[in-house]
């Protein structure tokens, strides 16, 4: 008769979640929000604004309870949909940003046990990495910082909450959380400034799907809208020596020569051929470039770049474009000057191109452009002139414009008359060609601001220009700008007077220096953090005569250096584990010295006990040791703590 099967045991039943309560809650809730501000910060406006109203409330509705399923699946429907909206359908870091800042405002819908707050601060933590792949600002640092600070005392206290203790003053995690980050500190910044950096990385950072305001690699009316209103800085200038007037200061981007009857573009068949001959003029300025990201890699240059410096290229238009990608900010050192000369021998491929119209756009223009010819002979400066003198007289600067329609330079110059210097560049152009004149538009910067903080030029995004160049026989290309015939002060203003015409808070802003005082000390951050690159990396010993150092020797220092940090915080981590209060680690201390001697306490010898025992052998030594045990256990045990401090002494100073 067999045996029945054995019953198995019941499974244990899953453990009830811990519930998370008020205060821990809160702390979740504050640590979430800390680390999406820095992300908030960088995304577009609509975005960043939509998602920080979106983060508190979902949290305020979710405070009792979660939030039914069907709902939060909604909200995640609704708020992946306001991403595409606004970013579009292209993938980049700067949408899968938005994605993640999306996803942590709606995470505390589902916040109730500690697992649910653990899983939410850990989750948070990803958004300030997310905002260093858009902005590496020292704004971004500090929130990053202050997020990461939030996240650690917010960890603590769910520990606490598992043990089911009560939370440890908010002191005593501060400092506990400042110990650990100071250990840690010395090795991170050895890594920082002594690991062996690549001069370029292994893999690129991923462009954004909205690309940053600047300059671009076209221009169509309407295009630079957006652009004439950022006042971010673009790039810094420093100058060796005096610097240009304000008047000479047209720094150089993209050279547009194809015109579709309404979109200048770049030939990059024709910018590949050899640079052109320039004879640069007997005045030259020297200066120190720092360029802000612009995830392009065009490099603007004092108008015009003499040399291209490492890392760079020159283009047949003299423009000058990098060999990588901006995508952080980067330091040139750079020489320009005015030309006398520059290309008087036209190849007749560039001049077909430089004379070149649809012919099916701007007949007004063209016939003018004729007539004008006609009446001038061979004389090309009189066209010029006279197309100058036109403008001055009849036209108006102003960015309220209209989109234009087909034949977009007829309507501005017989009809509108009004508009910036997209379309003053685009029509001078086409009315020299259509006069036999070879002209291109060239785009870039004009002007700047000079910050008396750090004695340096400061070009803005808003300081975006387009101007044009006309090509005369015996001198090649000259330029002209109609935009500062109609209107110079819009090219040739600084803040200095913006602010003193404007008054109100820009007024008050200059007058105060603090957004001088701001831009100084992010130039600063950008010089000792962001542009710490391999370059500077090897020169970092050459104070000490080092004038390069080897990766192997970098590797070398890195490595001793390292070591040293890590000795140091195992001593740091194992003095942490010593006895705190000093009475007991005096004491400990002392029966350490008996006990090299022989004569150690035994584990349950109380203190009395052991000093007659030591005193009964050795009655010299004996005498001071039970004295001193006598005051040891009136401090610890009666509670006379009169000469605490004063005991501690004189335990530390005996010696048997």
């Amino acid at each position: 008769m067999s045996r029945p099967a054995p019953v198995p045991p019941p499974l244990p039943a899953d453990p009830q979640p811990v519930l998370l309560d008020g205060g821990s809650r809160a702390w979740a809730l504050a640590a979430a929000g800390l680390a999406l501000l820095p992300l908030l910060l960088t995304l577009p406006p609509q975005l960043g604004a939509g998602f920080g109203v979106l983060a508190p409330v979902v949290a305020l509705l979710a405070w009792r309870r979660p939030l039914p399923g069907w709902l939060r699946g909604a909200m995640a429907l609704a708020v992946v949909l306001a991403v595409v909206a606004v970013m579009g359908t292209r993938l980049g870091r700067d949408t899968g940003s938005a994605l993640l800042a999306a996803m942590l405002a709606i995470k505390p819908a589902e916040l109730r046990s500690l697992r649910d707050a653990r899983s939410l601060v850990g989750f948070a933590l990803f958004a300030p990495f997310a905002a260093f792949l858009l902005d590496q600002g020292p704004l971004v640092m500090g929130l990053a910082l202050a997020a990461v600070l939030a996240g650690l005392l917010t960890l603590q206290r769910l520990a606490d909450l598992e043990a089911a203790v009560p939370p440890s003053p908010l002191r005593q995690r501060l400092g506990t959380i400042g110990r650990l980050v100071a250990i840690g500190v010395p090795l991170a910044l050895i890594a920082f400034w002594l690991f062996p950096r690549l001069a370029s990385p292994l893999w690129g950072v991923p462009e954004r799907a909205i690309a940053t305001p600047g300059l671009s690699d076209s221009m169509s009316p309407g295009g630079w809208l957006d652009l004439m209103a950022d006042d971010t800085p673009a790039m810094r200038a420093q100058f060796q020596g005096p610097a240009p007037r304000l008047e000479q200061m047209y720094w150089r981007g993209p050279v547009l020569l194809d015109y579709d009857g309404r979109t200048w573009t770049r030939n990059r068949w024709l910018e590949s051929l050899p640079v052109p001959a320039v004879e640069p003029g007997p005045v030259q300025w020297r200066y120190q470039l720092d360029l802000e990201a612009t995830d392009r890699r065009d490099l603007p240059a004092l108008d015009l770049a003499i040399d291209a410096p490492d890392g760079t290229r020159a283009l047949h238009g003299a423009s000058l474009e990098t060999l990588q990608t901006l995508s952080g900010p980067t330091r040139w050192q750079l020489q320009s000057a005015a030309p006398l000369r520059f290309e008087p021998q036209l190849r007749a491929l560039v001049r077909q191109r430089a004379l070149a119209l649809p012919p099916d756009h701007d007949p007004r223009t063209r016939a003018l452009g004729r007539q004008w010819r006609a009446e001038a002979g061979a004389d090309d400066q009189a066209i010029i002139d006279r197309a100058l003198d036109m403008v001055r007289r009849d036209f108006i600067y102003t960015l309220d414009t209209g989109l234009p329609g087909r034949n977009a330079v007829d309507e501005f110059l017989f009809d509108t008359r009004r508009g910036y210097c997209e379309h003053f560049s685009s029509a001078f152009t086409v009315l020299m060609r259509s006069a036999g004149i070879p002209a291109r538009v060239v785009t870039g910067y004009t002007g700047g601001y000079r910050n008396p903080f750090g004695d340096y030029w400061i070009v803005r995004r808003m300081d975006a220009h387009a101007w044009v160049e006309v090509w005369l026989d015996g001198r090649g290309w000259v330029r002209v700008d109609p935009t500062a015939a109609v209107a110079p002060e819009r090219i040739y203003d600084t803040l200095e007077q913006r602010a003193g015409s404007a008054g109100g808070d820009l007024g008050m802003l200059r007058l105060d220096g603090i957004g001088d005082l701001t831009d100084w000390l992010r130039r600063g951050w950008n010089d000792l953090v962001l542009g710490f690159d391999a370059r500077r990396q090897q020169e970092l010993l050459s104070p000490l005569g080092l004038h390069r150092l080897e990766p192997s020797q970098l590797l070398l220092l890195f490595t001793a250096a390292a070591a040293l940090a890590l000795a140091g915080m195992v001593w740091l981590l194992a003095r942490g584990e010593r006895e705190r209060d000093p009475l007991l680690r005096a004491w400990h201390r002392l029966g350490r010295r008996y006990a090299r001697l022989g004569l150690g306490r035994a584990p349950h010898e109380p203190a009395l006990a052991w000093a007659e025992r030591v005193s009964a052998a050795h009655p010299r030594t004996g005498q001071t040791l039970l004295a001193l045990s006598q005051r040891f256990a009136d401090a610890r045990y009666a509670g006379l703590n009169g000469g605490t401090r004063q005991l501690v002494e004189d335990l530390r100073r005996h010696r048997p």
